[in-house]
């Protein structure tokens, strides 16, 4: 081992502690959740006797914590950024991380991995009886074996073979493991085990640390791969690819040929290959290396130049993740990058040209693009490139309906638009339009009011904002009204002239504007407004209208003076003052004829408007008044924006511009929620990032459960919602890359202390958030390694937010931030670019974080766990129907009771399955079926490489055959594999017959729609009863459609998963039968009737209903 210890050993790695919090936590509001994240260890009294530590000394992890000293004590996270429901967050204490590299020395190669495990390391070993033992393990020196101390037992037992190793497993994914009673105490990311013997036994080990568990993984696998060659293969891979660029690179800067290059030189050429590095940082690593070597000259030798490259641009994260797809090689050929794109980052069709082009565009080295290699330079530059952007580049364009009505979009809206500062002193300016307008906003605000020479001006009435001339502004609005988008613009005119200036303004719209204002007027028997579609290129006005009747050149209409309304907020006479009668304005005809669409009418209460507003007019709510309507009548707020435009607009206490949280008027379903868009913060962020998911264009389809006539949705709902499958969010902060310090804490050094929080915004069901431990003074290239899960209950509506905030800050805590609509994450490993306060691209600042999104959890214990594998059928929670007390349709109601059932059965018992052959396949319920057969596939071969069992590709359901003898184990898999297929088959034959049946009850059911007022009448039905009524209608129908789209959604579930497990045999070699091109669609020949939500009508309104996408 003398070379390797030239080579450098590492002293026993202290990594940051990690761990994922129990679903227990998980279960508890964002408030109550006592984050257990920052403690990888397990509490004392788990501990077992004859542990090197007793009860009276500290474990590793309370030394850690003891050694933080002042810091150590009980804290409130400081967050300046989050505003929630003002509650203040629960006290936590703060955590270290302890860097195993004191002097930035980076674990970058398998002989760094290999010198760490001879030294040794501390880990945990698991037990299923729950006990914990703390033993020290370490390889020996020849590498032929694993050891551990202290021991009962003789020295030549407590150890492991390493040829006798068949598998080491990531994570808690063994019986050990999800048996033991500490299973919801031990982080996800630094258990791991080592499967060895015939009986393929498990010894499962929890380190203080995932960059430890991460090292004996790599360490080991290497070993299993080359045995007794490791040493070689080491010191053959040290001529790699990266030394072969590098030399290139440098003899290109050598233009003298002297071998040397001036450290200017060197700091500007690793500077050019790794932008986010300080130039002052490289200087600083080539001085402390040549002070190292006592070298008198500051000229860099081609070995210098690549060592400090080596020790500044060698990510370990990522170099762990690419050893593990590179089969233990130095570099990724093609199969082994088509499994990573494939498996882990979800790219469908890969094919080997994929994997070329990959290679071709991102690798560094000639020689790699000349071989079809990508090594880990190429690697990084793959994951750190757009294609690995979390967001999904399908929603950078228009992806959603365009069809629907206008009132079925949340429509991007900004408030005060002119102004650029406060509402109350703040200079008023056009660029205030333009930025609105360049950010796709859709629905703009425009004050006006009477000016000198008979010009109107913009401004906010009875404050002290600046002027703007209006012409000016229809000028800025012509300019850029459709720059960022072709759908419609909505200016909201809240007009305070007198006639004479409102000519002028007519003078302007119609010169200006011409023919992009829609004038005509809505047809009397339209029920709903035109779509974005229709209206493309359009300008529609907002304002008040006069009687169809008025034949006068002018009449009169009632003020809308939000500016009023705040001056009266601010005149300390204001609470002695008497409602007054509604003022009123004269009004221009011609100007009310160019309102057509977007009539201004007061709101009264929700019967009145059921039963008189017409689609084309709109209310608008103040902030307040609305909050009350979202409380005391969630339903009937979601059923009013079904058919009109609701638009609310901040409290006139906002005088400082501050932002109301749009998140609780887009769960009613309010479509127009104008912000102040010069007010950056949390609040702007969540507008931002919403309006992102299609093209920016700002129009965002509802969610279909806001859309439908008939269904039910209360906007305070804090359960899951009727018809939909919650969806659970599995996110890995695994590092971040040049943070830079707050912008606002100028005193402070560069040095910063990250900790990242990610927010989950939605549904009161869906709010929550969890945070990572400090990594202290460092901001380069902090590694979190946590593991975080929550539960998404209407997806369409959740929103994630990614913060990084400084722990140890002077007057600005906040780094940067990223906000991202659910249904826009990417899976896989995905690069996250950070933001500044005010929404600017932060340069070369960057989270690592892995994205898995599941519909089921799996392991642990059954009672412990929601949305748990293990429900049998007793436990099992069937969807009921209500009784409405109308006979008939009670009657029609019970025969959907049993199809009800079978489809909860058909998916459930497919789930379990699933989940069951994931658990056996030593992997979580994040894992896909691809990633399944991957893993499966090296305990399928046997000693001379020849399957033991291989997949018969020719039959619709791929079956295993036997090929030779197996081992027990793999007869649980294969046994398990049978029942995941049977189940699979099971559904698909039988789903049709069941989804038919569900879909005739709800056409059965919808007959009584339109009588239903009549038939509860007639049954004695009234006051609250009868309102019960109609709501239990309203939810058996919601009831029918969610549980039928499930069954669809199952059904395509199913046949994606026959397709991953044909091409994954494919892949590994181990098919019977088929082709690369064969695919599981022929389960599908059959003719049969497409699973489609029947309309809620049989004629009449099929325009209205939501098309598949």
């Amino acid at each position: 081992m003398a070379e390797l210890e030239e080579d450098g050993r590492l002293p026993p790695a202290h990594f940051g502690h990690t761990a994922v919090p129990s679903d227990e936590a998980a279960g508890k509001t964002h408030c109550e959740v006592s984050v257990l994240n920052g403690d990888c260890g397990i509490s004392e009294n788990m501990m077992c006797p004859g542990s090197p530590l007793t009860p009276g000394s500290q474990t590793g992890v309370e030394a850690a914590n003891t050694s933080v000293g002042p810091d150590a004590k009980s804290d409130i996270p400081r967050r300046s950024s989050i505003i929630k429901d003002g509650r203040q967050r629960k006290e936590r204490k703060k955590t270290v991380s302890f860097s195993s590299m004191p002097t930035e020395k980076k674990i970058s190669r398998v002989s760094d991995c290999i010198n760490a495990m001879v030294d040794g390391s501390e880990l945990k070993k698991v037990r299923s009886n729950s006990r914990v033992y703390h033993r020290y393990f370490l390889l020996d020196a020849d590498m032929q074996s694993l050891r551990w101390e202290p021991t009962k037992k003789e020295s030549e037992k407590a150890k492991i073979d390493v040829k006798s190793i068949k598998e080491v497993r990531t994570g808690k994914n063994t019986d050990t493991f999800r048996t033991n009673g500490t299973y919801d105490q031990i982080s996800e990311d630094c258990a791991f085990s080592i499967i060895f013997g015939e009986n393929y036994e498990s010894l499962d080990l929890v380190a203080n640390t995932a960059d430890v568990a991460n090292i004996w993984v790599t360490g080991l696998r290497y070993l299993i791969s080359y045995g007794k060659h490791t040493l070689n293969m080491i010191e053959s891979s040290q001529n790699n690819l990266r030394s072969s660029w590098l030399s290139d690179l440098f003899d290109e800067d050598d233009v003298n040929h002297n071998k040397q290059i001036a450290i200017y030189a060197a700091v500007q050429l690793i500077k050019k290959l790794n932008p986010g590095l300080k130039n002052v940082k490289i200087e600083l690593k080539f001085k402390e290396l040549h002070k190292a070597q006592d070298k008198s000259g500051s000229d860099v030798t081609k070995e210098e130049f690549a060592e400090v490259f080596h020790d500044l641009c060698t990510r370990p994260e990522i170099y762990f993740l690419f050893v593990q797809f590179s089969s233990n090689k130095e570099f990724l050929d093609t199969k082994d990058l088509m499994i990573f794109l494939e498996a882990e980052q979800g790219m469908a069709q890969v094919s080997e040209d994929t994997s070329l082009n990959v290679i071709h565009k991102y690798e560094p080295s000639k020689e790699g693009r000349l071989k079809g290699w990508l090594s880990l330079d190429g690697f990084s530059n793959y994951l750190m490139s757009a294609e690995c952007h979390i967001f999904d580049p399908e929603h950078k364009s228009v992806c959603q309906d365009m069809n629907q009505p206008l009132s079925h979009y949340y429509i991007n809206a900004s408030h005060n638009t002119y102004l650029i500062e406060d509402q109350f002193r703040g200079p008023s300016d056009v660029t205030g339009y333009i930025r609105a307008l360049k950010m796709g906003c859709r629905c703009v605000e425009l004050d006006v009011w009477d000016g000198s020479d008979n010009e109107p001006v913009i401004y906010t009435g009875h404050t002290m904002t600046s002027q703007i001339v209006f012409r000016s502004v229809i000028d800025v609005i012509n300019k850029y009204a459709f720059v960022a988008s072709e759908f419609p613009l909505i200016l909201c005119l809240e007009n305070h002239c007198s006639v004479k200036q409102q000519k002028v303004m007519f003078q302007h719209l119609k010169k200006i504007l011409g023919d992009r204002i829609h004038v005509d007027s809505p047809k009397l028997e339209d029920c709903y407004l035109p779509s974005p579609s229709e209206l493309k290129g359009k300008i529609l006005l907002k304002g008040k209208k006069l009687d169809t009747n008025c034949t006068a050149s002018e009449g009169e209409v009632t003020d809308e003076d939000e500016g009023a309304e705040m001056s009266q907020r601010m005149s300390i006479e204001s609470t002695e003052q008497q409602t007054n009668a509604p003022k009123k304005i004269p009004l221009l005809k011609d100007l009310s004829d160019l309102v057509t669409l977007c009539k201004s009418v007061e709101f009264k209460d929700f019967p009145t408007s059921f039963q008189k507003q017409k689609p084309w007019e709109l209310c608008s709510f103040n902030e307040v008044f609305a909050t009350r309507c979202a409380c005391d009548f969630p339903g009937d707020f979601v059923n009013y924006n079904k058919k009109f435009l609701a638009r609310v607009y901040p409290s006139p206490m906002r005088i400082d511009s501050s932002n109301m949280n749009p998140q609780d008027f887009w769960k009613c379903g309010c479509q127009i929620v104008a912000m102040n868009y010069q007010t950056p913060g949390l609040m702007m962020d969540l507008n931002i990032g919403w309006f992102r998911q299609n093209g920016n264009s700002g129009y965002v389809l509802r969610p279909a459960i806001m859309r439908e006539q008939v269904s039910y949705f209360s906007a305070n709902t804090k359960d899951s919602v009727p018809g939909v499958s919650p969806q659970l969010l599995h996110i890995k902060i695994i590092s971040g890359q040049n943070f830079p310090k707050p912008k606002g804490s100028g005193a402070k050094g560069d040095v910063v202390d990250p900790y990242v929080y990610v927010e989950i915004h939605g549904i009161p069901a869906d709010c929550a958030e969890q945070r990572t431990k400090t990594v202290h003074q460092n901001g380069d290239n902090p590694l979190f390694d946590e593991s975080f899960e929550f539960q998404i209950n209407l997806p369409e509506l959740a929103m994630v937010r990614f913060v990084v905030l400084d722990d140890d800050y002077i007057g600005d805590e906040f780094i940067g931030q990223y906000t991202i609509p659910f249904e826009c994450l990417q899976p896989g490993f995905r690069h996250v670019p950070l933001q500044s306060l005010t929404g600017e691209l932060l340069p070369h600042t960057l989270l690592f974080v892995h994205v898995a999104i599941t519909n089921r959890r799996g392991g642990g214990k059954p009672h412990k766990r929601g949305l748990s594998v293990r429900k049998g059928k007793k436990s099992r929670e069937y969807a009921n129907m209500r009784v409405l007390q109308i006979k008939a349709a009670d009657e029609v109601f019970k025969t959907a009771l049993l199809p009800l059932r079978e489809a909860t059965d058909l998916r459930e018992n497919m789930q379990n399955a699933i989940v069951s052959f994931k658990e056996l396949c030593g992997l979580s319920a994040v894992a896909n079926l691809k990633q399944c057969i991957l893993a499966l596939s090296p305990r399928l071969t046997g000693p001379d490489n020849i399957p033991l069992l291989v997949f018969n590709l020719s039959d619709p359901y791929p079956n295993l055959e036997l090929q030779g003898l197996l081992p027990e184990v793999l007869k649980k898999v294969v046994i398990s594999y049978d029942m995941m297929i049977q189940t699979s088959k099971t559904l698909l034959e039988s789903s049709d017959g069941v989804y038919e049946r569900i879909l005739q009850t709800q056409k059965a059911a919808m007959e009584f729609h339109e009588n239903l007022h009549d038939l509860a009448v007639k049954e004695g039905l009234k006051g609250r009863k009868l309102h019960k009524a109609v709501e239990s209608f309203t939810w058996n129908i919601t009831i029918l459609k969610g549980q039928a789209d499930l069954l669809k959604h199952a059904r395509s579930e199913v046949q994606e998963n026959l397709k991953q497990i044909h091409y994954s045999a494919l892949t590994c070699n181990l098919s019977k039968g088929g082709t690369a091109g064969g695919s599981s669609g022929s389960t599908d020949s059959k003719s049969r009737r497409s699973l489609e939500a029947i309309p809620e009508k049989a004629t009449g309104e099929e325009e209205l209903t939501d098309e598949e996408n």
